[in-house]
């Protein structure tokens, strides 16, 4: 189904420029399908034509999963976002903050340390790091920063979130808490899936599957891929890194079920999930999350600003998803009100409830104007 010509041309240039492989885009509109297109190749090695169901890495755009997880057990009073974390992870009880060793009477914590760590020293926090940070990409853990650079996580073979979250613990961490925003892409959201697992007693994946993919009826959804479905994943177009330590690879070890990254996805599957929240928590008479939960989970969280990739005004963040403040301001296409997350193969989910639309927008190589172009196509054409 093509009804929106532009935005099948907007890829089929994408494509013929070898900017990406193939992609499938998919766009609903008021809860009915008006736009679902697979072009190119699903190998570019062998040139396989990109299937229909074709299943894509989605890397970070596990995320929003996770999200809605976390909002299923605020709605079932098994925690508050502002409880603090080491209430259900103990070991969180004395982390601390990495800062500079000069000067000694001030204590700066570099934004980035990605090579040989400069001398530091360990503070306390002013308070506790609590699930919200953590929702928020404001808690200080993982971002790349000193405490990162200077951290003892030893990987082992047979982690899973139980195992390893406590290590995690023992910080440091990149900021205090509620200072800053800056994205944890691997450690974070693993700290609240944890989470969910100790409040709920039940391991995370099977909550998410029992409670989000089943309703949903997202039937290839999947972190461990089955044998059988392998023949539908599309292959990058290169190497992009095995997992390693600290976890900075993004292929998840068997048992190991990230809140972070991940899953392995369709655009079939994840149009359902974004329609569920256009339709504030339901579909197809199924109701998923509460309306407010929506709510909770999609507007801006913070009070401080949101600093994502591009450095710009008119953004916000709210639980896991980023939201469309002020277009202009943002210099986006989308609509004021819009929240979604991406993946770093090239994944883009989102929704925008002034518009009435889910788009889902799956390629496995990152190329971002692409999201952007796709999006000005569908608006020119509704």
């Amino acid at each position: 189904m093509t009804r929106l010509a532009a935005v099948s041309e907007v890829t089929r240039h994408y494509i013929e420029d070898e900017k990406v492989p193939g992609a499938v885009v998919a766009v609903s509109q008021h809860g009915k399908l008006i736009h679902f297109d697979a072009q190119g190749v699903m190998n570019p090695h062998d040139g396989a034509a990109m299937r229909d169901d074709a299943i894509f890495r989605m890397a970070s755009s596990t995320k929003p999963v996770l999200g809605v997880a976390a909002m299923l057990m605020i709605e079932d009073g098994l925690f508050d976002p502002h409880d603090p974390v080491s209430q259900y992870i103990p070991e969180f009880e004395n982390i601390q903050v990495a800062v500079l060793d000069d000067p000694v009477d001030e204590d700066i914590s570099p934004e980035y340390v990605l090579e040989e760590p400069p001398p530091h020293r360990l503070v306390d926090p002013h308070r506790p790091v609590t699930i919200h940070d953590l929702l928020t990409h404001t808690s200080g853990l993982g971002t790349y920063g000193l405490g990162m650079a200077v951290a003892d996580w030893p990987w082992q073979d047979g982690e899973t979130l139980a195992t390893w979250i406590p290590k995690v613990a023992s910080g440091p961490l990149d900021y205090q808490p509620g200072t800053r925003w800056a994205y944890s892409p691997f450690l974070g959201l693993d700290v609240v899936a944890r989470i969910i697992e100790v409040v709920s007693g039940e391991a995370f994946n099977e909550l998410v599957q029992r409670r989000i993919f089943d309703p949903l009826d997202m039937k290839d959804t999947h972190w461990n891929l089955p044998e059988q479905k392998k023949d539908r994943l599309v292959v990058l177009p290169k190497d992009e890194g095995e997992f390693r330590g600290k976890k900075v690879g993004f292929r998840m070890p068997a048992g190991y079920y990230s809140g972070s990254i991940g899953l392995y996805s369709t655009a079939r599957d994840y149009l359902r999930f974004e329609e569920m929240l256009l339709n504030r928590g339901a579909l197809s008479g199924t109701r998923v999350l509460d309306e407010r939960s929506v709510e909770r989970m999609s507007g801006n969280r913070l009070d401080i600003p949101y600093r994502g990739k591009k450095d710009q005004d008119g953004l916000g963040y709210g639980y896991t998803v980023y939201v469309t403040i002020d277009p202009q301001q943002a210099n986006s296409p989308r609509t004021p009100g819009a929240f979604g997350w991406g993946g770093a193969f090239g994944t883009m989910t989102w929704n925008e409830p002034s518009a009435g639309l889910a788009v889902v927008i799956m390629v496995q190589k990152l190329t971002e104007d692409i999201h952007d172009e796709i999006t000005r196509a569908i608006h020119a054409e509704l």
